[in-house]
């Protein structure tokens, strides 16, 4: 896990690796485990984080990326490439939240669990901007979502050396550690690259098929650049908009899940099979030509 982290994520300096009994679970309880008592969240975004602010009985707060609209926190989360919105940051994102965590002595956690998912924007770790200080630094990723391994509960998290000795300390007692099995599967998926480049190739093909379809009877689609998702509106409420898919028998997320800012807009999957994903297009299209 280390060399990849050093061969696909650039990172460098003095970092550790920690496995981990799955990515959901991490998010939920690192605010408890690091005893924080206020949470920095993004304002689209995975309910789990505010969760777990919720479960440390910490302030959570949702936030944009631009991080001189943040208050002073002790941990703040971002996720790039997002779930739902599939925006990936950009480098001076990246290097602006990194300097808001320098200056305020907080731990920056970023959610990258769906890196290795990039279309038309090339996805990068946090950690190829540390410039090898790692301090207060975290990275997490998943196997579930490059590998399809959802069921095994595995993923690790990267990055402080210090930050990860205390988690891991604290684990002896509470549990939660990944079995060796679990972990030796998970070093040979990440030592595979095929299998990715080949899931990836699946999901932008959807995409191509899904997105054009969408956008002639009316939706937008903003962001979703990378990730398994379409985000998109058509500027009304997102029960209408899931109402009239549902009457074709198109199912979807509505955009108020993971936020209040996300009431306009709906999160379409690409992980159901390519056979329904084509279903779902010739739906979509003799709706179009029926209006």
């Amino acid at each position: 896990m280390r060399q990849w982290a050093i061969n696909r994520l650039g990172a460098t300096g003095d970092f550790d690796v920690l496995p981990l009994i799955g990515s959901k679970e991490l998010v939920a309880w690192l605010p408890t485990l690091l005893e924080v008592k206020s949470v920095l969240y993004p304002e689209i975004a995975y309910p789990t984080y505010s969760v777990g602010a919720i479960l440390a009985r910490a302030a959570g707060t949702p936030v944009p990326i631009n991080p001189s609209f943040w208050s002073d926190a002790d941990i703040a989360w971002i996720n790039s490439p997002s779930n739902p919105t599939g925006r990936v940051h950009s480098d001076s994102e990246m290097k602006a939240v990194i300097d808001w965590a320098r200056s305020k002595n907080a731990v920056l956690v970023s959610d990258e669990c769906y890196l290795e998912f990039g279309h038309t924007s090339i996805p990068k770790s946090i950690l190829s901007f540390t410039g090898g200080n790692n301090t207060n630094i975290l990275a997490v990723h998943s196997l579930s979502k490059r590998s399809s391994m959802a069921g095994y509960r595995a993923a690790f998290l990267i990055g402080d050396t210090d930050l990860i000795t205390r988690i891991r300390e604290i684990r002896k007692h509470a549990g939660m550690m990944v079995s060796l099995p679990v972990q030796q599967a998970m070093v040979s998926a990440l030592q595979d690259e095929v299998h990715v480049a080949e899931q990836r190739r699946r999901y932008n093909g959807r995409r191509e098929r899904l997105a054009p379809a969408l956008e002639r009877v009316g939706f937008v689609i903003e962001e979703s650049k990378a990730g398994l998702y379409i985000w998109c509106t058509r500027d009304e409420s997102d029960w209408d908009s899931i109402a009239w898919l549902a009457e074709l028998g198109i199912l979807a997320t509505p955009g108020h899940f993971y936020g209040s800012a996300g009431a306009r807009y709906i999160r379409l999957a690409l992980t159901a099979t390519d056979a329904d994903i084509d279903d779902a297009v010739a739906r979509l299209a003799a709706a179009y030509v029926g209006k």
